[in-house]
């Protein structure tokens, strides 16, 4: 990877020899090897047996969990926010394997339509759960940094699994909660 990041910034005019620039290709694969490292994590060994019986059967919510992607596109990043609420049914998962799953997937390249059913499906199928709901929004460098330059523009990205595409009062609740 270091060779081709060596070959990439030669192809923009740059001296790679320039003192700034003799171990950029390095510093450059190392962070794009971290910011790609969904691809070599497991779903199962993030989750790590965190998963407990429960009688809970009340909404849970995690929100604002921070997401950094990079655009299968144009390999920019998109930055923003997710929330994640699910519905139990005899399982809960540890809080912070919530944020987790949602880093394994945001670290891959991603389109944010994937990425909220990708974290939404996981959730669903792992607790059993009798709904999900995922919102996701966040803006996109490839749209402010290049093509039509929009700095304030963000997307925002919904699935709704189970009872929270079922039930209009579920989904409701569940977004005035995050609206809060």
């Amino acid at each position: 990877m270091e060779d081709h990041f060596r070959k990439i910034i030669e192809e923009t005019g740059e001296d790679i020899t320039r003192e700034g620039l003799v171990r950029t290709p390095a510093r450059a694969a190392k962070a794009f090897k971290y910011l790609t490292q969904g691809y070599q994590q497991d779903v199962d060994q993030v989750i790590n047996g965190a998963i407990f019986a429960s009688e809970s059967n009340e909404m849970i919510l995690v929100k604002d969990i921070e997401v950094y992607s990079l655009c299968e596109h144009h390999l920019l990043p998109f930055i923003g926010k997710c929330h994640v609420a699910y519905l139990p049914q005899g399982k809960i998962i540890g809080l912070s394997k919530v944020a987790r799953i949602v880093d394994l997937y945001a670290r891959r390249l991603q389109i944010q339509e994937t990425l909220t059913y990708q974290i939404a499906n996981t959730l669903r199928q792992r607790l059993n759960a009798a709904g999900v709901g995922v919102v996701i929004e966040a803006k996109h460098l490839c749209m402010m940094m290049r093509g039509v330059e929009k700095q304030n523009a963000t997307m925002k990205t919904s699935c709704m699994l189970g009872y929270f595409r079922k039930s209009v009062s579920t989904r409701q609740e569940f977004l005035s909660l995050i609206r809060d």
